[in-house]
């Protein structure tokens, strides 16, 4: 009499892995700056395009431990340097998951601006307590170790990456992609056929989180994928 041998089940082998990048920013300072809320919307139209990025994209991941909520440095400097909280707000309320363009960002930073502007014009020519100046960055992406093709191996990498890998999939990802998603969601569904997980993921809250706690997120929804 022979006994079946039990197999266990192999698991899920994507067709394409995961390439966990990383990117590293050499931050430069640009010609634009600005002492007043008029001269920071006029600077504001006519910077490079990366200039926006930086300060809207990119700051999201440390304005949670230096910005005390305030999503973007515009927001920052209306407030904390033109003392103007109710600009402030409006701008920190600018939520960039809802661009996957630059330029459309740019736009709707721009209208915020010039309504202001118009309706307060004492406060459009103030001096500043101190001038807000452009900045945009020179990023170099890098490839890391981690190339997962199963569900476990990609949970290992999310542990083990720099804070920079997950900042650059999972928010910088939506300009590259032209789309409300991030590379962690899109691999998900498109080579793992995941779509709850990858909804989830995409839900998560970037204005409420840290990077770390976004990263432990994305963790905890995947290894409930595994089981």
């Amino acid at each position: 009499m022979t006994t079946a041998q039990i197999t266990e089940p192999q698991p899920q082998t994507a067709r394409k892995p995961f390439y966990f990048n990383t990117s590293e920013h050499l931050l430069r300072i640009s010609r634009e700056k600005a002492t007043t809320l008029a001269e920071l919307l006029e600077a504001l139209r006519r910077c490079p395009s990366d200039s926006v990025f930086q300060h809207t994209f990119r700051t999201l991941q440390e304005h949670h431990f230096i910005r005390q909520g305030f999503s973007n440095d515009f927001a920052h400097w209306a407030l904390s340097k033109c003392n103007e909280p109710a600009l402030g707000e409006r701008l920190a309320g600018v939520d960039v998951r809802e661009f996957t363009a630059i330029e459309d960002l740019r736009g709707h930073l721009v209208s915020i601006l010039e309504s202001y502007v118009l309706q307060n014009p004492t406060a459009a020519a103030r001096p500043a307590q101190e001038p807000f100046y452009f900045c945009a960055a020179d990023i170099v992406v890098l490839p890391t170790d981690f190339i997962p093709d199963t569900l476990a191996g990609f949970v290992d990498g999310l542990k083990r990456v720099s804070l920079h890998s997950i900042h650059h999939h999972f928010i910088e990802a939506r300009l590259r992609l032209k789309l409300m998603s991030n590379d962690f969601s899109q691999w998900l569904l498109e080579e793992m056929s995941l779509p709850d997980a990858a909804r989830s993921v995409n839900r998560i809250d970037i204005y409420t989180a840290t990077m770390e706690n976004v990263r432990q997120q994305i963790i905890r929804i995947v290894e409930r994928a595994l089981r």
